[in-house]
């Protein structure tokens, strides 16, 4: 570089360095906000939300341990007629399978299905009750006046190759079993189960079947999930007392568990060291831990209980319980947070819409996560499509 380019050159980073010092701006990368209908104000950590299904009820998408692909379960009536949810795969770019499709069916398409999950070889697991009948089983959404969730005795958790072939139970007998996903190095299922009487969590060793029990306090420990490293799980739990312990255990055996005062704890992979990282009112559940490790994303209603805590949103907690952030800001439902594993970007499912309109459909989402917002995403403003 002669004199000249270099004078021109330090005269240009001057002029920049003026620009950025006097506007308070700058660029690092290429971001078109009015392009994003789907963000709303405060998200700033999200950029580029896509969606990815469009009608019913999509909830619990995870990404494949490649980040290509994204498994969730779905009653939506474009994909199915069974009456109840049933599990399917998509990319993650929201681009057709290679069969063509836009979704492709992996479970039986028998009985009712939840929690599903890619394994570190490419297979899928998920829970099901069709061995046990191929209509779905009859649940209530009330009991006594709660809102509760039904916990199926016949729900096994099953294994299936990626294109929903050569079914096999992999973890069964007494019991509910369910809310099962795998370790990042592969060697480890976590799983709920009330084989013990109570809903606790468990931990199968993939190589061998071996099974160890994880938690042991009364309540609801369940929803677990592994830290990047394979080190640490977290979960949401209810510790009930009293009263509450005692109308905890009639609904226990009754088959139903009622979702409130629920807190995220975090321990151990062998169970050890719990320790509580929330204490917040509400129902506070879906953690899923930063690829940190350090952080942990949950959702929670705890802002919304003196409103009848009908709006649910996505939080970021430090695991020594401080620093609690608020991620999403729809006004309605955002849950299910989980990041691919390249910590890029972030699924999750929402009754968000482009164009703000009131809906009960809840869609799979996903985003670019920003983990050190600019001040582009900080002054963020909601744009209707």
């Amino acid at each position: 570089m002669n004199k000249k380019h270099t004078l021109n050159f330090v005269i240009i980073l001057i002029l920049t360095s003026t620009f950025i010092a006097f506007t308070g701006k700058t660029y690092k990368s290429k971001y078109d906000p009015t392009s994003d209908t789907l963000r709303f104000e405060g998200e700033k950590h999200l950029r580029n939300i896509r969606q990815l299904t469009f009608g019913g009820n999509n909830a619990e998408a995870y990404w494949s341990f490649d980040d290509k692909q994204l498994i969730f379960q779905s009653d939506w009536k474009e994909l199915h007629n069974h009456g109840c949810d049933q599990i399917f795969i998509m990319n993650a770019d929201g681009s057709k399978l290679k069969n063509g499709k836009k979704y492709q069916l992996v479970s039986t398409g028998k009985g009712r299905t939840t929690c599903s999950y890619f394994t570190k070889d490419g297979k899928i697991i998920f829970a099901s009750t069709h061995e046990a009948g191929e209509s779905c089983p009859e649940s209530q959404m009330f009991s006594s006046g709660r809102y509760v969730w039904p916990l199926f005795d016949s729900y096994d958790i099953f294994i299936t190759e990626k294109d929903g072939s050569n079914t096999k139970l992999l973890i069964g007998g007494k019991g509910y079993d369910a809310e099962a996903t795998v370790s990042p190095d592969g060697k480890y299922i976590v799983f709920t189960s009330t084989r013990s009487g109570d809903l606790e969590l468990w931990r199968y060793e993939i190589k061998t079947g071996k099974l160890l029990q994880l938690t042991n306090e009364l309540g609801y420990d369940g929803g677990a999930f592994f830290s990047r490293d394979s080190k640490k799980i977290v979960w949401r739990a209810s510790r009930p007392k009293g009263e509450n312990a005692e109308k905890y255990k009639q609904l226990l055996k009754d088959g139903y568990v009622e979702p409130k005062e629920l807190n995220i704890f975090i321990s151990d992979v062998d169970g050890k060291n719990v320790k509580q990282i929330t204490n917040l009112e509400g129902a506070n559940w879906a953690p899923f831990f930063h690829p940190s490790g350090k952080k942990v994303l949950f959702c929670s209603n705890h802002h919304s209980m003196n409103q009848g805590g009908r709006r649910f949103d996505i939080f970021m907690i430090n695991t020594d319980g401080t620093g609690l952030e608020q991620i999403t800001n729809s006004g309605i439902f955002d849950a299910f947070p989980m990041f691919s594993f390249d910590g890029k970007k972030l699924v999750w499912c929402s009754n968000r819409n482009s164009e703000r309109k009131p809906t009960r459909d809840t869609n799979v989402f996903v985003a670019d996560w920003i983990d050190k917002p600019e001040q582009i995403d900080i002054n963020f403003k909601s744009v209707k499509k």
